[in-house]
Parts: structure tokens; sequence; C-alpha cells
């Protein structure tokens, strides 16, 4: 009788991979060691060859076994967009695009970009999440949404960049060092350019998109001065307020933070020179999409071409 291949079996022979070890790679798995090398046994039955040279501790991959890790994690990320293409292909003459966007380009960035867009062409239906950069990232990794519109940077690339995804710049921001503002108007928490007492700043979680860019960019030149990190967030809308309230100061996009400037509730806390230039990116998933979204895509392109030239 011929054995059927498990999925689960790859998962275990992945996390085994990882360890070495079989009572501890049992234990992730959540089995029994015996019923654990059971199942790695069967995979190897299954393929005809030994992933594993078990006269060694911690067990070491055959080149069978180093064949396959590749090959296991390639299936297994592509079982998981399964789902998610089924879905694209179900919906290919819809007319609703699902996009994901990040928290802070939600609130400033995206109505007034699809009211440009409203202007050169009948839009459908959008269905948005809005979330941390990672997740939107899953969520196209995933087909789970059509597009994702985000913050980006050549020295902050992300997922979404280093797996190919296409994508075409439809605006610009930039990461501003704001603080509020004291009576006289001037900084309440200035960057110095010299040691100095410690100055309090509000910084993104490692969760945020905005702070992978501000960590690549100026991450190693913030560590020779003397900032003290006082509050952690990833939604610059929450920093935004803590620096409202005096309790620090931080890099935000302008799109978020212009009316706050003309009105100098908040005040730029450094020199020029660490202001951080970002692009807004729109990525799209790799396969065909139904004709209502492949149109959106298309206006977003030749407006972002247009924007290009001004």
């Amino acid at each position: 009788m011929t054995m059927t291949m498990n999925l689960l079996w790859l998962d275990d022979f992945l996390v085994l991979a990882e360890t070495g070890n079989f009572s501890r790679a049992a234990d992730e798995r959540h089995l029994t060691q015996p019923a654990f090398s059971r199942r790695i046994r069967s995979l190897e039955e299954w393929l005809g060859a030994d992933l594993f040279d078990r006269s060694v501790q911690p067990a070491k991959l055959t080149p069978a076994g180093e064949w396959l890790r590749g090959a296991a994690q390639d299936l297994l990320a592509h079982v998981a967009r399964l789902p998610g293409e089924a879905r694209t292909v179900a919906e290919a003459n819809a007319r609703t695009l699902r996009l994901a966007s990040t928290h802070a380009l939600s609130f400033t960035f995206l109505p007034a970009w699809l009211r440009g867009l409203e202007t050169r062409a009948i839009l459908g239906r959008i269905q948005l999440d809005s979330d941390v950069l990672e997740r939107c990232e899953s969520l196209l990794q995933q087909s789970k949404v059509h597009m994702v519109l985000s913050h980006s940077h050549p020295k902050a690339k992300g997922a979404l960049e280093a797996a190919g995804y296409a994508s075409t710049q439809v605006g610009d921001d930039e990461l501003i060092p704001v603080s509020a503002a004291d009576a006289k108007g001037k900084a309440r928490h200035a960057l110095p350019e010299l040691r100095a007492s410690q100055v309090p700043l509000l910084n993104y979680s490692d969760e945020s998109g905005l702070g992978r860019i501000l960590r690549a960019v100026a991450g190693p030149k913030l560590e020779q001065l003397p900032v003290d990190v006082v509050f952690t967030a990833h939604l610059a809308s929450v920093l935004r307020t803590m620096v409202l309230d005096g309790r620090g100061l931080a890099w935000l996009p302008r799109t978020l933070i212009e009316d706050d400037l003309a009105s100098g509730r908040l005040v730029e806390s450094a020199l020029p020179k660490w202001r951080i230039p970002l692009e807004i990116r729109l990525y799209r998933d790799r396969i065909t999409l139904g004709d209502a979204v492949e149109s959106f895509w298309r206006e977003a392109c030749e407006a972002s071409s247009m924007h290009a030239m001004r």
C-alpha cells in the first residue's frame, strides 16, 4: 500500500532540523518522543532517504535533509498562500479591492490619495485593513489582500522588497524629530549635538515599520548621543499624543503633524540633517487580479508617474 505524506511531517522535520534534538523537538510539537520519532521515520520512508545522521549529537542533516529543508520551507509557504489565492481567483470578477495600509498612512495620506485617484477614474469598492507593517506584509504574502500601502526607505528594505513584490511610489513623506514647544516657542526637548544631560526619547516598537526605518537610518548616530528611551509604542499617533503632552521628542511623519507644526504646538527639535526622507509605496500581489483591481493598479501607477514628473 502506498504511503501518503502528511504536511504535519514537514513541520516536524523543520523543528528537528533547527534543534537537532529529538526530545526538544517533540516538546515543541507537543508530542511524545516515540510518536515524534515515528513521524520523522514515516517521512523518511515516504521519501526513500535518511534525513538525519543520528550517530552524532545533535543530529545533523544528511545531504537529502539539507535539500528537503529548503523545499519544505517553500512548500509550506506556498500552502499558506493557497487560501488567499483561491479567494483571489474566486473574486476575479469582483469589484472589491482588499487593501492593507499601515496605521499612520490610513489616517493621513490614504483619504486624500484616494480622492486624487477618483478624479481620474471611477473606483470600485475598497475593503481596508489597517495594521502594523509586519502584519500588512504578511497579509500580502498570504494573498489575503491585493495591495499594501506603506512607508519605505532604501536602507530599510522589508519583506516585500526582499521577496520581489512589484511596487510603485505614490507619494513622499519624511520623519521629523519634534518636541512640544515651551513658553518661548522653542523645543522643550532638543536633540543635543554634543554630550549633555539625557533627552527623553519616545520610540517605536519593533513591530513598527517607521521604527524599522528609524533604526536603520539614524540608529547608529543616536547611540552616540545621550538619549533615554522613556516610552515605546508601535503607533505614530500614540507617540504624537505623548509628544504633545511634553513627555519627550520623537520622529514623526510629516503627513501626521503638518497642522501641529503650522500651529506651533510641535516644533522641530534637531538640525535638518536629522530629517529622514520617506517614500510612500503601493505594493501588489504577484498573481493577476480581477479587472477592477488591475484597473486601480494602473491608475495608481499613472498618477505616480505624473507626480514624479512635477
